[in-house]
């Protein structure tokens, strides 16, 4: 992770890919447990997906991440009513994204500060759009973040992790916000956005019996003890633990269907 993206050329290795079952994956990812998921591109959806899809084209209107599949992005803009800073930054120099992804987050916080350098990292350049659909100043640059960090400290105004409990080592989550603090500067913010798997329903109708439940279950065990899919209830902790002051969390449920009670979800 060099401070400059124009300094060090790609590493070939992360561009290398793997076929299993029919799935493409990133053989860089794979051999070194970083991430397991395909990279290749859905070619049918099943008729519940297509019904998901239409249902967030009725509820957003955003016609081009549907059709791009970058259902996340849309699902996190409604939750989050389109704010894509939560901490009190006014003007700032340079961010940084740790797990871009598809960089639907890093392009719209570019656009939105057209004076600040954004720095979007991820392990996989696969699914990142063409240098055409990004705004000029955002740099995208390849790396695996369960490494050390090699930025300078004291760089960047706000750091935004979201997604990574699949990506992080379980060993590496303390070393992680410690590296998130170093190169913040004095008066920088994080901000971090996970996942935690627990499907339940507020009315507890949605049994520990049911199928959901205990796929929740399943899959939170099944992926320890390499990752920690629990990370996110700790992470308040780790981050004082770094360094951090001014710790806020706030646990929002996450819809899982178009019936969801809450005006925005239903």
């Amino acid at each position: 992770m060099a401070s400059d993206p124009q300094t060090v050329p790609l590493d070939t290795s992360f561009l290398e890919t793997i076929t299993y079952q029919g799935r493409e994956y990133q053989r860089y990812a794979v051999d070194n447990g970083a991430y397991f998921a395909p990279i290749d591109e859905v070619k049918e959806m099943t008729s519940s997906w297509k019904r998901f899809v239409s249902w967030l084209i009725r509820l957003t209107g955003y016609q081009d991440e549907i059709e791009r599949l970058q259902l996340m992005h849309v699902v996190l803009s409604i939750v989050f009513e389109n704010r894509l800073l939560f901490p009190p930054v006014t003007r700032p120099r340079r961010i940084l994204e740790c797990g871009s992804g598809t960089c639907d987050w890093a392009i719209d916080v570019a656009q939105q500060y057209p004076t600040c350098e954004v720095v979007a990292i991820d392990i996989c350049p696969h699914i990142w759009p063409d240098e055409t659909q990004t705004p000029p100043n955002l740099n995208l640059q390849v790396d695996d973040l369960n490494g050390r960090f090699t930025f300078p400290s004291n760089h960047f105004d706000l750091v935004h992790s979201q997604m990574m409990a699949g990506g992080i080592h379980s060993d590496r989550w303390r070393d992680y916000f410690r590296d998130i603090f170093r190169v913040l500067r004095p008066g920088g913010w994080c901000q971090m956005v996970e996942i935690y798997f627990n499907a339940q329903s507020d009315n507890g109708t949605l049994t520990q019996n049911h199928a959901l439940p205990r796929w929740s279950r399943l899959y939170l065990d099944s992926v320890q003890p390499y990752k920690d899919p629990r990370a996110p209830l700790q992470m308040q902790a780790w981050m004082q633990s770094a360094g951090f002051d001014s710790v806020e969390t706030q646990m929002i449920p996450l819809p899982m269907c178009g019936w969801s009670s809450g005006t925005a979800y239903s």
